[in-house]
């Protein structure tokens, strides 16, 4: 009896599976079909983030990446500092830096950099069109992004313009005790002379420089803001400077008793410079880096950054501001400024040789 009882639970107990498991796939086979899992939303991808060191000033650069920022979501980096300890510090970091874009003053400097191995080329379709041949390397390393002019600068108090001819007559004798300069330990005069032996030579252009010494009214002053404050205290009455200090002494003075003066213009033109920027040969973020100098070169940026300092355009498409307009046009030197760097060696030597210091 208690056999049968048992045999029989177990058959109901049976029949009771295959009820349940029937029910089960009666209902659409749920045990085998998943629940979706909720889409998770697609990750955007970070912006890149560029690194610049500068040689250039923050106020004049911050406003313009700012604005890049703004337009691209790309975030710009930079560390400022002098380009001599900007140079050494890539050349001390080698691959591990964290700089993309090297940005400094004068083609000197650019050119140095790239003599280091700082820079890698750029091919760019952008930047050939934007920057002139003259105002970048010849192995697309760097490229200008601003122009400035190292001009003459005079006393509309003592000299007459129609005085005034050529860099090289400023070594005549009607300009005895009459001149003065900064200091030949500054790479914007020795590129002046460094352009100037790529034209004139060697020999001609040391009987320039040494004539120029022999009409010095003061010892060379340290910065061109000081040479224009001399001839504006009667110590001189004429001196060479680049374009923006005098825009920035004009802004702080619209009245003030000075005026440029565009040498050479029936002949090579005026002593043109550069600021501008290379792609670091160990870039983290080459593509990002590359837009950007695109960006740069381009109009609207062209324009900004040019007005910035009272420079002006690298980009000939792109006008100056009418505060740099007014001061006039004129002639251009358009020797490569690469020979600011490559003859910059020659230059110190003959400004030495001449007594220039």
């Amino acid at each position: 009896m208690a056999s049968f009882q048992r045999n029989l639970f177990q058959g109901l107990l049976a029949g009771s599976a295959a009820l349940l498991l029937a029910a089960c796939s009666d209902s659409g086979d749920s045990s085998s079909v998943e629940t979706p899992a909720k889409a998770s939303p697609e990750k955007t991808a970070e912006p890149p983030t560029v690194t610049v060191y500068s040689a250039r000033a923050e106020h004049l650069i911050q406003p313009i990446f700012d604005r890049y920022t703004e337009e691209t979501g790309v975030k710009i980096r930079y560390i400022t500092d002098s380009a001599g300890a900007l140079i050494q510090r890539l050349k001390a970091e080698g691959s591990n830096t964290p700089a993309d874009l090297l940005l400094t003053v004068d083609a000197g400097n650019l050119w140095q950099a790239e003599q280091e191995g700082l820079f890698q080329p750029v091919e760019s379709d952008t930047l050939e069109a934007n920057i002139p041949d003259h105002l970048q390397s010849a192995n697309n390393e760097w490229f200008g992004l601003s122009v400035r002019a190292r001009t003459i600068v005079y006393s509309t108090d003592r000299v007459d313009p129609e005085e005034l001819s050529t860099y090289e007559a400023l070594a005549d004798d009607q300009w005895n005790d009459r001149l003065c300069l900064r200091t030949s330990k500054k790479v914007y005069n020795q590129s002046l002379v460094a352009t100037m032996i790529s034209t004139l030579g060697e020999e001609k252009t040391e009987e320039i420089v040494s004539g120029w010494v022999d009409n010095l009214a003061t010892a060379p002053h340290s910065n061109d803001t000081s040479a224009m404050e001399a001839v504006l205290a009667g110590q001189c009455d004429v001196t060479i400077v680049n374009t923006y200090y005098f825009g920035r002494m004009q802004k702080e003075n619209p009245e003030i008793k000075l005026a440029p003066f565009w040498p050479n213009q029936d002949d090579r033109g005026v002593h043109i410079n550069v600021s501008g920027a290379g792609l670091t040969e160990y870039a983290k973020q080459p593509e990002a880096a590359i837009a950007l100098l695109e960006w740069l070169s381009g109009p609207e940026a062209q324009h900004e950054f040019a007005e910035a300092n009272q420079e002006y355009p690298a980009n000939s498409n792109v006008e100056p501001s009418e505060f740099v307009a007014a001061w006039g046009d004129f002639k251009a030197d358009s020797v490569n400024v690469e020979s600011a760097g490559r003859l910059q060696g020659d230059a110190i030597r003959l400004m030495d040789r001449a007594g220039y210091r």
